[in-house]
């Protein structure tokens, strides 16, 4: 009885250390480990940083301009050269007055316009990239879960979509809606065009990958069993379906937005983004084309505006993927 006893004794810590280790896994949640993956991407974690701190300038934009710059469509022509239209100074007239310097001609405060045009970049990209996940999310999941001919036609639509000319159809659009509309006028107007059509003409990028991802999900077994136990389509697609999308949903949604930021940016360089006086990076580099031989620095400015904030955004969205997807092929 003694030896019996003293024999199953020492499998007891040993049982208590294999709870504890299946505890601590079943207690992690899918968005906790994704967090744990994401945290070991230091360069995704890098691109977030860079994206948390734009959208904090674009939200305090006022208040960062009040305190660092100047008044966005203030001139400031003491700060030009007379005979040669060019910022006084080198680089661009950078100072500590005008930390990126001054305009050519007008001399307005560069840094204050790369600030406001970071609200006019990141507004349009946000508001698009919303547009877009919406509408692809409701007609990706109507066309994978229902198939047959609304499938057939909702695919049809998305491939039309997709091979439509969006930059010549906003310009178009651009040149022939009033300045008022809808109860907005000036830059309101021009904004909300560039949201509805980047919007409308990206959903089919998500569509097409919802409706994959549905057709995929409508056969699996949890699916089946909620279908054998009386389950309507309702509760199947918002309770079934859709908490599993998600993860694809959010991983387009963070690599949709830097190409919006693009989109923006060359829609204002050819003159169909906001109007001016609003300050917008697209609309910098246009019309520093034609000073870039003198000042050089007010086309690198806003340039590297759209790069740093484009490339933060990928990198942060490869982290977001990598982390919801591990296996998943880049």
């Amino acid at each position: 009885m003694h030896g019996t006893s003293t024999d199953a004794e020492p499998a007891a810590p040993v049982d208590v250390a294999a709870d504890v280790v299946k505890a601590s896994v079943e207690g992690r949640s899918l968005r906790q480990i994704a967090w744990m993956r994401l945290k070991r991407d230091k360069l995704a974690l890098a691109g977030g940083a860079v994206v948390l701190l734009l959208v904090l300038v674009a939200v305090f934009a006022p208040l960062i301009v009040s305190l660092l710059g100047h008044p966005p469509n203030e001139f400031h022509q003491e700060e030009i050269d007379p005979l040669f239209g060019t910022p006084k100074g080198s680089w661009g007239g950078i100072s500590s007055d005008f930390l990126f310097g001054v305009e050519p001609s007008n001399g307005r405060d560069v840094f204050s316009r790369i600030v406001y045009g970071a609200r006019i970049s990141l507004l349009v990209a946000f508001l698009a990239a919303v547009v877009a996940v919406v509408l692809g999310t409701v007609f990706g999941v109507i066309a994978g879960y229902f198939g047959g001919w609304v499938d057939t036609v909702i695919s049809r639509v998305m491939d039309m979509l997709l091979a439509f000319p969006q930059l010549l159809f906003i310009i178009s659009l651009v040149s022939v809606l009033p300045n008022d509309l809808l109860g907005l006028s000036g830059s309101g107007v021009r904004i909300a065009i560039l949201v509805s059509v980047i919007g409308f003409f990206g959903w089919p990028y998500v569509g097409r990958i919802v409706r994959g991802q549905t057709l995929s999900l409508r056969e699996k077994e949890y699916v089946e069993a909620a279908r054998s136990l009386g389950a309507g389509r309702r509760y199947i697609l918002f309770r079934e379906l859709l908490p599993n999308l998600v993860a694809p949903i959010t991983v387009y949604a963070t690599l949709m937005i830097p190409t919006n930021i693009l989109t923006e940016a060359a829609l204002s360089f050819l003159g169909a983004g906001v109007k001016p006086p609003t300050a917008s990076w697209g609309q910098m580099l246009s019309d520093a084309v034609g000073t870039y031989k003198d000042d050089p620095m007010f086309m690198i400015i806003p340039g590297l505006a759209i790069f740093i904030t484009v490339l933060a955004f990928n990198l942060f969205g490869d982290g977001v993927r990598d982390a919801l997807d591990p296996k998943g092929t880049r």
